[in-house]
């Protein structure tokens, strides 16, 4: 053991020389570089004898390279925990500073919250750890706290952008930002020549809905200084807020024409011409920014997706092929792909650009969903499902899911006899599956077969009693096609229980509770629903429990305005001609 510690001092001469001599300055802003950005240890001494030790024992040199060679095999973790006990001890700057680097690494707040207080103990004049205590409080979302350390930081001659303030405080409460709106206006008072002081000050009292206020203090500060980018933003989206839209785009207009190079600024306007659908300037603005930056992807996505809303397809389909041939957004490019070509009736390429949107992917189950529609429509009913067979193979959820997407398009598309081979056979191969069951029994209601659909329900609740979906389903089934309405409002009350606001169960219980005779019941459970998801086949409930109630006219209205939606609603229209409605 005393041969390795004799190693370890010989390693530590060369790695600690300095440590009482001098300070070197660390980086202490945001994203703070890995073990490996770190400055490499000061260069060896001649001789051993030529170190001064100054305050460190053996023992705490000893510690010192242990932590750095934990550092080099990759116990990052560990050697921070050794650097920080060893600055505490030590105070000597040089470590502290060392072990901020391991803290940020590690991203141990609390260990850079404490050396931080510490190096600001021991240089109480020095800006740099004021500056890393502000950070630290920002992310911990000490506000308050972070404003006073970004006031010393100033203080003693450092500079801090407070736009970092800003960033963090859109969640905070309005009384709460408040405070720091005042504490900004004293600083601003202090620090007069600080223009993100005022720069924040004005995003924070935005946030707050001070908008008018906000704007005033714009106009102060353009009176100060420069006209920049940022100014230029931020008072385009506070008059965005006041719904003054033709002074926020002639703000932007006037902003990238002074600043043509500025990228966020020309995204920003771009972005306020799209929410305006001003779909061909927005394209311009897009357009020149891939001029200016040939690979920014996102702007040539952005452009293909434009070019998609406008119909101008061949440009788009050229933008989505070269963002597929760099790998930028290239599943949201082969969707989109299939999308355009879905449009032309061109169904083989569409279904060849479905196909390629890659598992894992957002757009992954809504472009098989579309290939096999396709597919079915074009008669190939064995490749649509010999395409989603290899997709699932040795994957059972994902083969389920398949299933019950594959029997729901061949019921929509007419050949529920291939829906239900389909799902029997899945059955087979996995019994009492309850998506599979609900499917068959999406697959009975299709041809009328009530016993089998009920056969199936029943399967499903006895296995999970607190199945809403399939509760509700046997009970509006029962209401609506048998006169077995207690035990239809049965079910449904068990539904409900369980999913209390979900829009479906309330219109089922409101319609068995018509079914009963209990009108005014039924009424505000069909307005409750309606107002959650106002769908044709509520609306004609709805209108039919008040044509009950004798309230012909509200019930007009309610049918009238479904069909100005879908004139040709068959749910509305069935309604109205059984009831003997003159439209």
């Amino acid at each position: 053991m005393n041969q390795i510690k004799s190693f370890v001092f010989a390693l530590a001469c060369t790695s600690l020389l300095g440590c009482t001599t001098q300070t070197t300055p660390v980086d202490v802003a945001e994203g703070t570089a890995s073990a490996d950005s770190m400055p490499p240890a000061a260069a060896p001494a001649p001789t051993i004898a030529e170190i001064e030790y100054g305050n460190f024992t053996e023992d705490q040199l000893y510690e010192a390279i242990i932590s750095e060679l934990s550092a080099q095999r990759g116990r990052v973790s560990e050697a921070g925990e050794s650097y920080f006990d060893l600055a505490m001890s030590t105070r000597d700057l040089t470590v502290i500073q060392r072990a901020i680097q391991f803290a940020s690494v590690n991203r141990d707040t609390n260990a850079l919250l404490q050396l931080g207080m510490l190096w600001a103990e021991i240089e109480p004049r020095n800006p740099q750890p004021q500056l890393l205590l502000s950070i630290q409080f920002l992310e911990s979302g000490a506000f308050a706290q972070a404003m006073s350390h970004m006031a010393r930081v100033l203080e003693f001659g450092g500079s801090i952008d407070f736009a970092a303030l800003a960033a963090r405080t859109g969640e905070l409460n309005p009384q709460d930002r408040a405070v720091l709106i005042e504490n900004l206006r004293q600083l601003r008072t202090e620090y007069s020549e600080q223009i993100t002081i005022q720069a924040t000050l004005i995003q924070l009292l935005a946030q707050n809905g001070n908008f008018e206020e906000a704007l005033e203090e714009i106009e102060l500060l353009k009176d100060a200084t420069a006209l920049t980018a940022n100014i230029v933003v931020i008072e385009a989206q506070i008059l965005q807020n006041l719904n003054q839209t033709t002074r926020a785009l002639r703000v932007m207009r006037n902003g990238v024409a002074r600043f043509d190079t500025n990228k966020n600024l020309r995204l920003t306007y771009a972005r306020l011409l799209i929410g305006n659908e001003d779909f061909e300037l927005a394209q311009q603005q897009f357009q020149i920014l891939v001029e200016q930056d040939p690979q920014d992807w996102e702007t040539l996505y952005s452009i293909a997706l434009i070019d998609t809303q406008l119909e101008n397809f061949d440009r788009a389909i050229a933008a989505y092929t070269k963002l597929i041939g760099v790998d930028q957004r290239a599943d949201e490019s082969q969707y989109n792909l299939g999308i355009i070509y879905q449009e032309q009736g061109e169904l083989e390429k569409s279904i060849e650009h479905f196909r390629q949107v890659r598992i894992g992917t957002n757009n992954f189950l809504a472009a098989q969903q579309q290939s096999t529609r396709l597919s079915i429509q074009l008669g190939r009913l064995d490749d649509a499902h010999a395409w989603l067979s290899r997709l699932s193979r040795g994957q059972p959820r994902l083969d389920i899911l398949f299933t019950t997407i594959e029997s729901g398009l061949l019921i929509q598309e007419g050949h529920p006899d291939a829906a239900e081979q389909l799902l029997n056979t899945a059955l087979n191969k996995y019994p009492n599956e309850t998506d599979l069951l609900f499917s068959r029994v999406i697959y009975y209601d299709s041809i009328g077969d009530r016993e089998g659909s009920e056969r199936d329900l029943q399967q499903i609740i006895s296995m999970l009693p607190e199945d809403s979906r399939a509760l509700n389903h046997l009970g509006y089934m029962l209401a609506d096609q048998t006169t077995r309405y207690d035990e239809a409002l049965e079910l449904i009350e068990r539904a409900i229980a369980i999913s209390p606001d979900d829009p479906a169960i309330i219109d089922s219980l409101g319609w068995a509770l018509y079914k009963v005779g209990r009108f005014e019941e039924a009424l505000v459970q069909m307005r409750r629903a309606f107002s959650a998801f106002p769908d044709d086949e509520v609306a004609s409930h709805l209108g039919e429990v008040l044509w009950a109630l004798e309230r012909f006219d509200e019930a007009m209205r309610v049918w009238q305005d479904a069909l100005e939606s879908d004139p040709e609603s068959p749910l509305i229209l069935e309604a109205m001609e059984r009831l003997q409605v003159a439209e």
